[in-house]
């Protein structure tokens, strides 16, 4: 049975998670509106722009996927608690 204190650290550890899960599908929401605009005629005059931050924004996924360990994440973010785990996929 665990005591209280390993019960606090692990809520801890699972609300840091969750934060980075969050700031990471933020950051793919990023990509892809990046993804959309280079493909949009009205930002022809700066698609190398638009490509250069694309390929800024994969590093920082990528960087931040390894740093935080989240090479996997919960099937559902929205209160799934039965522990299947999915891999992380770069869209």
């Amino acid at each position: 049975m665990k005591d209280c204190s390993e019960q606090r650290i692990q809520s801890a550890q699972t609300f840091r998670r969750g934060r980075a899960i969050a700031f990471l599908e933020r950051l793919n929401v990023k990509r892809s509106t990046l993804m959309q605009q280079l493909n949009q005629p009205e930002y022809e005059s700066i698609k190398q722009v638009i490509s250069g931050e694309l390929k800024a924004v994969d590093t920082i996924i990528q960087e931040f996927i390894h740093t935080f360990e989240l090479r996997e994440v919960p099937f559902e973010c929205d209160n799934k608690s039965d522990g299947e785990d999915v891999k992380y996929g770069n869209n």
